[in-house]
């Protein structure tokens, strides 16, 4: 363990997605790139701070804040990760910018692309290190994946892909200052998880080092419940090759059990596996043999931890390696799917109050 570069994390929020962060920090890993130590936690009360450390990081020692602002301005922080409401981010990373603070931001970075492009701008003045934590980027899977897609080309040229996201929420049992009935906390299916839909979307149909990838045309759909997204469908088409995708989400539908997303080439097909769209396991190559025949070849990736990990590795790597943007996510790509989902909302009707004055 101290042969490893170490990175010192201060984690703001106390919420699920920080507790499965934390969580996954803590544990130990014959093939850790980083030795993590929770350095700071900050939440709304001291109180809350202390009983998240003894129940996620119980043999660490994290000095506990009862403010944002106290994590921001602690020394021996190397790392923001910042783990609040969508809503939030854009304030959240500007603060910790300003206190010349390295940030990895929960997913979605932001409510649109223009406080994507704004939070951006603000760490390229500070020059600090700022990436968007899109963990399903960072698995190893994903790697393979698109190594056995590009380089491989295992199933052919690429034609299409499906993927959808199911999480059922019943939004009218609940009160109308939760996330999931507020639109100015971004409440909606689209932006709590049909991002991941999309990821697989542009990992799978874009190029395999896309530096300027072919921006799809985009045909989109919105179903709405008491004044909030409830399902999302949506099609991208890339002109230039006639590749496209078919994405949904939705809080309306009982999750698949097993399917994440299928990959069609012009030899054969791919079947991404696992718990649900931001959690795949595994990965069937189909390769055609005959009219209707395949031989099938599994790829599984199972880890001890929910994946996490990866994407704190890289992110304190780019740090000690005094990058300012992630190779996996650097900001462009934050800017581009959040300019999808942009272009969805507007065809979908979906506005939320940080929209004024915007053309969504």
């Amino acid at each position: 363990m101290l042969d490893i570069p170490v990175c010192r994390w201060g984690i703001v929020a106390t919420g699920f997605i920080s507790a499965w962060f934390v969580a996954d920090l803590v544990v130990q890993r014959d093939d850790a790139k980083v030795h993590h130590i929770i350095q700071a936690i900050g939440s709304s009360s001291a109180q809350k701070g202390r009983d998240f450390a003894k129940k996620h990081c119980p043999h660490q020692k994290p000095t506990i804040y009862s403010s944002y602002q106290e994590v921001y301005a602690d020394p021996d922080v190397d790392c923001v990760y910042i783990g609040t409401p969508h809503s939030f981010h854009k304030q959240n990373c500007l603060d910790a910018i300003a206190a010349d603070k390295n940030i990895l931001c929960e997913k979605p970075f932001t409510i649109n692309a223009k406080e994507a492009k704004e939070v951006f701008g603000a760490a390229k003045e500070k020059g600090v290190y700022v990436a968007e934590a899109m963990w399903l980027r960072h698995r190893p899977l994903v790697t393979e994946l698109r190594k056995t897609l590009f380089k491989e080309q295992a199933i052919g040229e690429i034609s299409c892909l499906s993927a959808q996201y199911a999480l059922p929420v019943d939004i009218a049992s609940l009160p109308s200052t939760s996330r999931y009935r507020d639109l100015a906390l971004g409440a909606g299916s689209l932006l709590d998880v049909g991002i991941y839909p999309l990821t697989w979307a542009l990992l799978s149909l874009d190029a395999a080092v896309p530096e300027n990838p072919e921006e799809p045309n985009i045909v989109a759909t919105q179903t709405h419940s008491l004044g909030i997204e409830v399902t999302t469908s949506a099609i991208l088409h890339y002109p230039s090759t006639g590749r496209h995708a078919n994405i949904s989400s939705t809080f309306t539908a009982t999750p698949t059990t097993d399917f994440v997303c299928r990959i069609q080439g012009s030899k054969g097909y791919i079947d991404v596996t696992g718990k649900d769209a931001s959690h795949p396991v595994a990965f069937t190559v189909f390769q055609e043999t005959g009219p209707g025949q395949f031989d099938a070849k599994e790829h599984e990736h199972n880890h001890p931890s929910q994946g996490f990990t990866f994407e704190a590795d890289n992110t304190a790597l780019d740090i000690l390696a005094h990058r300012k943007e992630s190779a996996i996510m650097p900001w462009r790509k934050t800017v581009r799917v959040m300019e999808i989902m942009d272009e969805i909302r507007k065809q979908g009707g979906t506005r939320y109050p940080q929209d004024e004055n915007e053309q969504i």
